[in-house]
């Protein structure tokens, strides 16, 4: 009984209910971009978005700061949309340029937007440690607008992520195949990059721009473990991805812990586990991972 009214509790908290809700949005969507991310071997390049986005959080605090607004982080999220954007496309566009001159180019964008964080905190009259919600995540600082934000930007990523899949994926998996097919592969590259940093923007506020490529990616390297195809990988992805969000947040409410680093922590062990027991399961169809479906292989060669 004690249990069950703990649980009564925290359900009946306003600031744990918005929390939930922010992070079953957060769980189902975040797998969604990193299932291609991982497929194409970019698993990294949210952890690279998320360093452009914090200087974006900067400038929405900058920009709340000169505009009299309280708190002064109203615009922070809506910031690091914009600011995450333009460093989505600008990472796809060095990619592009060749491996050596992009390593670099990459480096400095991702240094580059943490050293601008930190800058421009301080020009608006804050300091580092109010970058640490950020950094890490903090449920706490979760308001209604966010969560409106949070559904929003989750609706898109959805909708875009699912509903282009069969393209999506035939780019991820043999992009000479897309270019073949007419997909238009320069959009669609864009694309990839663009919902990866509304997905940073959409996480940042329940694991932290330093964690979120971690929600991204374990999940869908947990669902890769067992799935026979491309959509079973990514069904079982955005499963485990809102279970391990619900219940680490959960355990936050009744433990003082980081909810940003208890999801993670959270996911990463049941990666172990799934590891360990993986030989005793029954084997993946497909031993180099999984791949397109009949339907989407059919619904490609039609649209070609």
């Amino acid at each position: 009984m004690a249990f069950f009214d703990a649980l009564a509790t925290m359900l009946a908290s306003p600031l744990m209910q918005r929390g939930l809700m922010v992070a079953v949005l957060v769980g189902i969507s975040a797998p969604v971009m990193g299932t291609y991310l991982v497929q194409r071997r970019l698993a990294l390049l949210g952890d690279g978005i998320g360093h452009v986005a914090l200087t974006g959080v900067a400038m929405g605090w900058l920009a709340g700061s000169a505009a009299g607004l309280t708190p002064h982080d109203l615009l922070a999220v809506p910031g690091a949309v914009v600011a995450a954007v333009i460093g989505a496309v600008l990472i796809e566009v060095v990619r592009e340029k060749g491996k050596t001159s992009g390593d670099v180019a990459l480096a400095l964008l991702f240094y580059g937007g943490i050293a601008g964080g930190v800058l421009l905190i301080g020009m608006a009259g804050g300091t580092a440690a109010n970058l640490t919600g950020y950094l890490f995540g903090s449920i706490s600082t979760v308001t209604a607008l966010d969560v409106w934000l949070a559904a929003g930007l989750a609706a898109l990523i959805l909708g875009i992520g699912l509903g282009l899949r069969p393209a999506l994926f035939a780019l991820s998996h043999d992009e000479e195949f897309a270019r073949a097919t007419g997909l238009p592969v320069r959009a669609l590259n864009i694309l990839i990059a663009v919902l990866a940093a509304l997905t940073v923007s959409v996480s940042m506020r329940v694991v932290g721009v330093l964690l979120v490529s971690a929600l991204m990616i374990v999940p869908v390297a947990i669902a890769q473990l067992t799935a026979k195809s491309f959509r079973a990988m990514m069904g079982t992805a955005m499963i485990l991805g809102a279970a391990v969000c619900v219940t680490g947040l959960s355990i936050t409410y009744f433990h003082r812990l980081s909810p940003g680093a208890t999801i993670v922590v959270l996911a990463i062990g049941v990666y172990a586990v799934v590891a360990l027991v993986r030989p005793f399961l029954p084997r993946p169809r497909h031993a180099s991972g999984p791949h397109l479906d009949a339907d989407d292989d059919v619904r490609l060669r039609e649209e070609a």
